[in-house]
């Protein structure tokens, strides 16, 4: 599978962005897609994530400000975030887990290539 991430840049401080990111090739069904970021040295961690039914999950750090959602029938899934802060800056890598057959329950873990988001001044 292929999820390719687009929409990251640089902005000031309470400025918005958008990210999208698009899952393409042997895929059956989608369960959860997400977000995460990281910063060198730092480990990836989880920004949000939604299930395919559009239940959600955002880490303490940007509730409130960021919001996720997807488009099943595109296999698509967004970031809009707003009130960007300095410490938003990082890479961020958009999540796929999916199965490739109906004919397995094993889902698989797709990751994007990053998209570098840079709040400043």
């Amino acid at each position: 599978v292929q999820l390719q991430a687009s929409g990251g840049g640089s902005v000031q401080p309470g400025g918005s962005l958008r990210l999208s990111c698009a899952a393409s090739g042997r895929i059956y069904d989608i369960n959860a897609m997400g977000w995460y970021r990281q910063t060198p040295g730092d480990q990836r961690e989880l920004v949000a994530a939604i299930r395919r039914i559009g239940t959600t999950i955002y880490s303490d750090s940007v509730k409130g400000r960021f919001d996720i959602s997807r488009d099943n029938a595109k296999n698509t899934v967004y970031l809009q975030m707003n009130d960007l802060k300095p410490e938003d800056t990082a890479r961020y890598y958009c999540n796929a887990e999916y199965r490739s057959s109906m004919f397995t329950d094993k889902y698989l873990q797709g990751w994007g290539q990053g998209t570098l988001v840079t709040v400043s001044s």
